[in-house]
């Protein structure tokens, strides 16, 4: 079995004082980029590169929850990467996002993949979208963190996938074959 265990070369950069026009008409020039996400909170705009590592981690990620909701018969929407927006305030890229019952224009669980920084330093771009649930995946271990009136709280299991195995699951998503992550988590 193979793991994912040299840190993927990811780049970041960060730019304050960016308008959403500027960002927009940024974020049109990038239209055509794979493996670039772009963000944006309060005029503050992050271009992002992600690695192999990283996609091959969200991929896991996605394949085995998916698996899991279907193995236990909930309804739920795969929304994956798309840009959630609220105009002139907040756009953001999770790595997979989804509905549960039927599709939302905002999902109910957000999940990003941390290899070099970002985390809980990003729930504000969350919060101000109304996203119920974010989830991190870092350093081999998943953060779950719930909204509530006064902002999220770290909580210790999931609303919306309840009963899956978190440790096992995180575990599982750094093993680079796709049948052999699977076989492992469902061991």
């Amino acid at each position: 079995m193979v793991q994912l265990v040299d840190r993927p070369t990811e780049q970041r950069f960060i730019h304050a004082g960016v308008s959403w026009d500027n960002f927009k008409a940024i974020q049109q020039g990038f239209a055509d980029s794979p493996g670039i996400r772009l963000f944006y909170f309060a005029g503050e705009l992050e271009i992002l590169s992600t690695s192999p590592e990283h996609e091959i981690v969200k991929g896991n990620l996605g394949y085995l929850i998916e698996d899991y909701l279907l193995d236990q018969g909930v309804e739920f929407v795969a929304t994956g990467s798309f840009s959630q927006e609220r105009e002139a305030i907040a756009s953001v890229q999770a790595d997979e996002s989804y509905c549960f019952g039927t599709s939302k224009s905002v999902p109910d669980l957000a999940i990003e993949v941390v290899f070099t920084s970002g985390g809980p330093d990003k729930l504000q771009r969350y919060a101000a979208l109304g996203v119920a649930e974010v989830w991190f995946w870092q350093a081999q271990s998943i953060s779950i963190y719930c909204l509530r009136s006064d902002g999220y709280e770290q909580a210790s299991e999931s609303q919306f996938v309840q009963g899956i195995d978190l440790d096992r699951l995180a575990q599982c998503a750094i093993i680079e074959s796709r049948s052999q992550s699977v076989k492992a988590f469902r061991a």
